[in-house]
């Protein structure tokens, strides 16, 4: 579950060099950042559902924290955490 300062998220578009464009849960659109730790490790793609947290200088961007599996996804839906 995302932190005080994070955000559910679902990546809408890639953007290529390791970047997103993710709808977060107060509506607003964000660009995620895929963290070098993440970057080979983890594929993430359109429909993901992901942690974001956004920055504290510009709020229109963000870092990627977790990307959720389909299963966990739909639980998180079933639950009525996300949309």
């Amino acid at each position: 579950m995302p932190d005080d300062d994070q955000l559910f998220g679902v990546v809408t578009n890639m953007l290529g060099g390791g970047r997103v464009r993710v709808r977060c849960q107060d509506g607003k659109e964000r660009m995620g950042r895929i963290p070098g730790r993440m970057r080979f490790r983890t594929w993430i793609n359109e429909g993901d559902v992901v942690i974001i947290e956004p920055w504290d200088w510009q709020d229109e961007k963000g870092d990627i924290e977790w990307r959720y599996d389909e299963q966990d996804a739909a639980q998180l839906r079933d639950e009525g955490h996300i949309d």
